[in-house]
């Protein structure tokens, strides 16, 4: 049924949790699993009227961010080869973390994404959006959403 499978992180527990539910899925079905990371673009960071003296360079963001992934992508390598399944981590930075999730799937050919949903609801829902909710409408693969 699926052979690659993404997985992505943004390192919360429920995210951690999630992902090791996607690698048993993974196991269950002899599939492939792509850990994905998606730090903040550095861009983001300069959408402001005011940009403060301590801002950092944009090599120094990058070397964080890189720092960043290769933490959160080494929970889903160690917890894949404890479960004997095939691991390629891949990382890459953007403003809107519901688009890398969805063009990392493309660009690393998975046929579908298994990620966690913190299930806001109300004021909160509404004001910090779902990334999970967005990444259901705009996938054109199959996203199974663990809660």
């Amino acid at each position: 049924m699926f052979k690659r499978i993404l997985l992505p992180t943004d390192g919360s527990d429920l995210s951690k949790k999630a992902v090791k539910k996607g690698i048993e899925f993974a196991k269950s079905i002899n599939a492939t699993v792509v850990g994905f990371f998606s730090p903040e673009d550095y861009r983001a960071l300069m959408y402001s009227e005011y940009v403060p003296p301590s801002l950092i360079s944009q090599d120094e963001f990058e070397a964080n961010a890189k720092k960043a992934a290769q933490k959160q992508l080494a929970f889903i390598e160690k917890a894949a080869s404890a479960a004997g399944v095939a691991y390629e981590g891949f990382y890459m930075s953007s403003i809107t973390p519901w688009e890398a999730i969805v063009d990392a799937a493309k660009k690393k050919k998975c046929d579908a994404i298994f990620m966690a949903s913190h299930g806001r609801t109300g004021l909160a829902g509404i004001v910090l959006g779902s990334q999970t909710h967005k990444v259901l409408t705009h996938s054109k693969i199959p996203v199974l959403v663990y809660r």
